[in-house]
């Protein structure tokens, strides 16, 4: 059995704690008021932050040299269709736009941050229940570990859950779209766009779809996770292990229409004239490559604490294969996407990258570099993805380079051009629920033995060699 050392525990406690530091500050200096909005615009004036960590003045967009861009961030934003003075960025609805932006900063953290977290364990529940559905040997000494990341999956998905109610209660702007102004047919700001969307773009609905795909998502959770508890209790007989069989393949099922339709919801709605036949699958890449790097960093640091001995350097060898066959995929379904919408040039789909390549330049191409280049660089050697720290190191690089990379997806369409990578709020997010997700995880693994002994299979892996 595993024993949740007090120095992790303490160490997740500290994270959480100098995370709602971060959290609380970035809320306290959110404006309360248009003045004080226009007030830290004009402060900030005076600094070129495009392309770099520092904040980026919203009056710039006076400065920019073509409409394309004006409309980018119109579009991608939602806050405003009638058309704005740009030029003078200091009218009313242009102020208050700026204003609502930067109250969405904090609120737009938080959910780069919940989002990111909960698609590791969501993503690595997809992940064990491929191995179930295809009766896998070689990953059964790594399923307590997987379950031990899906026992984050319920808190995440409700936290998450939370937040889409309080934006729909309009505790933030983060999407625009639930703006009742958008929808008024005599108002300055009426989006026909969106009306034309709005028989699936409301809060009941919305509500009610997430709230499907996330019971789905735990209901199996809690299945799978009784029926290999329970086949370690009867391993004369495997009815246990061929339910879950059955289970999983029909939960994938499931899995691959909700999580398109989540992608749809949680993310690209945030942009909502904006659309992409990829962004489903372009999720779920970033998302199993992001769970599969989590289960080898922990399976790693486990080892080193003296537990897991039956997991030998060709599971690590196999989990490092899948973290670079999918930052390959990844790369292809970026480039997909990416290149066709480019080269196309239609003005309502090029302006979202357009708006990230303008204003977001410096995390935009890092995050290609974090998730493309250097996984191919480091992990393309075979004896290298037998080597725990260079996994470590590569992993490392990986989960970064997807949690910016879900930053760019979320932050443009909810604060525009006034994002600043390295606040505290930003900062404050990712180390609360970082905080959170080790100690749901490391106290899952205390809860049952870290081999499922009764799996059929299990020999084949304690054996696996190549």
């Amino acid at each position: 059995m595993y024993t949740f050392s007090n120095r992790l525990r303490t160490f997740s406690f500290v994270l959480m704690i100098v995370g709602l530091i971060g959290i609380a500050w970035g809320f306290m200096n959110a404006p309360s008021t248009v003045e004080e909005a226009k007030e830290m615009i004009a402060n900030q004036s005076s600094h070129d932050t495009h392309g770099t960590d520092h904040e980026v003045a919203s009056t710039s967009h006076g400065e920019e040299d073509s409409h394309a861009k004006d409309d980018a961030h119109i579009e991608t934003t939602g806050h405003e269709t009638a058309t704005a003075s740009h030029g003078g960025g200091h009218d009313a609805k242009h102020d208050e736009h700026v204003f609502h932006q930067l109250k969405n900063r904090p609120w737009s953290a938080i959910y780069v941050a919940i989002f990111f977290f909960m698609m590791i364990a969501l993503g690595t529940l997809a992940f064990y229940a491929i191995q179930h559905a295809a009766q896998a040997g070689w990953s059964i000494v790594l399923f307590r570990v997987m379950e031990a990341i899906t026992a984050y999956l319920p808190i995440g998905t409700v936290i998450l859950f939370l937040f889409l109610v309080l934006s729909g209660m309009h505790m933030n702007h983060v999407f625009a779209w639930m703006n009742p102004d958008l929808l008024d047919p005599a108002g300055d700001s009426y989006d026909k766009l969106l009306a034309n969307k709005v028989s699936y773009l409301n809060v009941p609905w919305l509500l009610i779809r997430s709230a499907i795909y996330i019971g789905g998502w735990i209901l199996y959770r809690w299945y799978a996770r009784k029926q290999t508890l329970a086949q370690d209790d009867a391993p004369e007989g495997n009815v246990h292990y061929y339910k879950l069989v059955k289970a999983s393949a029909m939960f994938l099922v499931f899995f691959l229409i909700t999580e398109s339709m989540m992608s749809w919801d949680w993310i690209m709605s945030i942009d909502h004239h904006w659309f992409s036949t990829l962004f489903g699958w372009y999720i779920f890449a970033g998302m199993i490559v992001s769970a599969i790097t989590t289960i080898a960093i922990i399976t790693i640091y486990l080892k080193s604490r003296g537990y897991l001995d039956f997991v030998n350097d060709s599971h690590l060898h196999d989990l490092a294969k899948f973290m670079f066959g999918f930052s390959i995929f990844w790369t292809y379904l970026w480039f997909s996407q990416f290149m066709l919408i480019w080269y196309a040039n239609i003005p309502e789909e090029v302006t979202y990258y357009v708006q990230r390549f303008d204003e977001y330049k410096f995390p935009f191409l890092g995050m290609i570099v974090l998730n493309f280049a250097l996984p191919i660089l480091i992990l393309m050697n075979s004896d290298y993805k037998r080597l725990p720290w260079f996994i470590i190191m590569a992993g490392i690089l990986v989960l970064i380079g997807h949690y910016i990379d879900i930053y760019i997806m979320i932050t443009p369409g909810s604060v525009g051009s006034n994002w600043s990578f390295f606040s505290p709020e930003v900062i404050g997010a990712a180390l609360f629920f970082l905080g959170l997700f080790i100690y749901i995880v490391f106290n899952a693994l205390t809860k049952a033995p870290l081999l499922a002994k009764g799996n059929p299979f299990i020999k084949e892996s304690e054996q696996f060699h190549y």
